[in-house]
């Protein structure tokens, strides 16, 4: 029945086209409000979807960094064997024997609070002997390395650091790993040679003889 139907005919006044009696008036009101409930549930289902979207992948890719390796520790045997490889994410790493201690740098402002496992540690927990000579090359992300003596891996020495600050460090920030020294411990950690060291963005450490 054409009184039963949505007036979705307008003349070229925008006035209806219906025949004469018929109210377009509400016919015109139904289609409105009908078109609104339509377009509130695509909102809705939109705004679900994006959220199931986002939101679980999130989860994951959380769980994913906190398990991605971001550190490499690599053994070349005395004897001349395979090399020894073990591989650390941060939550692994935040697993060993914690190390702190506040200094100021030459590339930060003001003291600074670093935490992170000491390198003797580290390296002990791969199997390196305690007082073993030799030499670590620390290798960073863009393929930069420094030469650091096996002796300096002493208590109250080096670190590789994951917060400062208590926050943990971006790429940009020189993280996620930087290896830094007690410099104002000791005036023999506040040398070129040492700061030469002090290498951040640190991805490999290998341990040769």
């Amino acid at each position: 029945m054409p009184g039963a139907a949505v007036c979705d005919r307008l003349g070229p006044d925008q006035g209806c086209a219906w025949p004469q009696g018929h109210d377009c008036s509400t016919d015109r009101t139904g289609k409105r409000i009908d078109a609104m409930k339509h377009w509130h549930l695509h909102i809705a289902a939109l705004l679900a979807a994006v959220t199931l979207f986002c939101g679980l992948p999130s989860g994951a890719v959380q769980a994913s960094q906190s398990d991605a390796a971001v550190l490499t520790v690599a053994i070349k045997p005395a004897n001349g064997g395979d090399m020894q490889r073990h591989e650390f994410s941060i939550e692994e790493l935040r697993s060993l024997p914690v190390a702190q201690f506040d200094t100021r740098t030459i590339w930060t402002s003001g003291e600074q609070a670093f935490t992170g496992v000491s390198l003797a540690a580290l390296l002990a927990h791969v199997g390196v002997a305690d007082g073993q000579s030799g030499v670590v090359v620390a290798r960073a992300i863009n393929d930069y390395a420094v030469e650091i003596p096996v002796s300096d891996a002493t208590s109250g020495g080096p670190m590789v650091a994951y917060e400062r600050n208590g926050s943990s460090m971006s790429v940009r920030d020189k993280g996620p790993l930087w290896i830094v020294y007690p410099y104002d411990s000791d005036p023999t950690y506040r040398t070129e040679a040492v700061y030469s060291r002090s290498i951040w963005q640190l991805e490999e450490i290998t341990v040769g003889q």
